[in-house]
């Protein structure tokens, strides 16, 4: 099977993205420190991985995971990782996607 490379659409909203995950989690009341002393949007992404890794060893996934490959876990246990961070977290930024572009439509 050939390997798969995961491209941006649009490079540019990467960071963008990165923010908008920052301000709905701090609404949401997430833990923003985690490992950090001060959580930032620059440090976003970081913070979530320790979040990720956390749930992971909860849930005794660890033992599966080999220097950063997911690759052996079921898409299901990566799913229950994945749901404990971000299900209120996707459906929030999707609101908030589409209250802004509803806000730019009326301008």
């Amino acid at each position: 099977m050939p390997e798969r490379e995961n491209k941006l659409l649009v490079p540019a909203a990467d960071s963008h993205l990165d923010v908008l995950k920052y301000e709905i989690a701090s609404e949401l009341g997430y833990p923003l420190h985690v490992g950090e002393r001060v959580a930032t949007p620059q440090n976003w992404n970081r913070i979530l991985d320790q979040m990720k890794y956390e749930i992971a060893r909860e849930l005794g996934l660890t033992t599966q995971i080999k220097n950063g490959y997911w690759g052996d876990i079921s898409s299901r246990a990566c799913g229950a990782v994945g749901g404990r961070i971000g299900g209120k977290l996707g459906g929030n930024m999707v609101r908030q996607m589409i209250l802004l572009a509803e806000q730019s439509l009326i301008r």
